[in-house]
């Protein structure tokens, strides 16, 4: 990539920002554009996001590790990242109409992670995401061992984290990616 589509990216970020501060109250941009011109994977990253239609935005700092943590925020789930199963093991399993990939390992490829049950609760608190799509979470252990996976959406004026078959894959489901810097 090109400083100048880092450039162009900047730009975008900048600009999505300003335009919505509810979303990181407290944050300074100066702050955040000097942790990205020192992390070019980050940048690389949010690219990704940017380019499938994620419109990745700051929203906050990441309780775990301090850092400034940007999310998914476009108002659907992410239109190049759909129709995707879990995992892919979910991927393997499936015999037949097999998905052309798996949300965890496009996510890991464009160096971010879904978002988890949390994460995506507090996304739903920064706006109304996911109101005719869903996305697929990162889901505990446990759950995914039994054979099932997490997805959220908003529907009825209210945010619904529930399950289906990993291996399932929907034309308006995808996912929402987390990346901290």
């Amino acid at each position: 990539m090109t400083s100048l589509n880092f450039d162009e990216l900047l730009r975008t970020l900048k600009t999505r920002f300003d335009q919505h501060p509810q979303r990181h109250p407290g944050v300074d941009w100066s702050g955040v554009l000097q942790r990205l011109q020192a992390r070019p994977a980050v940048l690389q990253a949010l690219q990704a996001l940017e380019g499938t239609g994620g419109e990745p935005d700051v929203v906050g700092v990441d309780a775990a590790s301090g850092g400034i943590a940007f999310c998914d925020c476009a108002p659907e789930s992410p239109a190049g990242r759909r129709s995707l199963c879990y995992d892919r093991a979910a991927l393997d399993a499936r015999k037949h109409n097999k998905p052309g990939g798996n949300a965890v390992e496009m996510a890991a490829s464009m160096g971010a992670a879904l978002l988890t049950e949390d994460q995506y609760h507090h996304l739903q608190t920064l706006g109304s995401f996911d109101q005719k799509t869903s996305s697929w979470l990162a889901t505990p252990p446990d759950v995914r061992k039994l054979g099932g996976a997490l997805f959220g959406d908003r529907r009825y004026g209210r945010v619904f984290v529930y399950h289906n078959g990993a291996d399932s894959y929907y034309a308006v489901r995808g996912f929402r990616a987390w990346v901290v810097v």
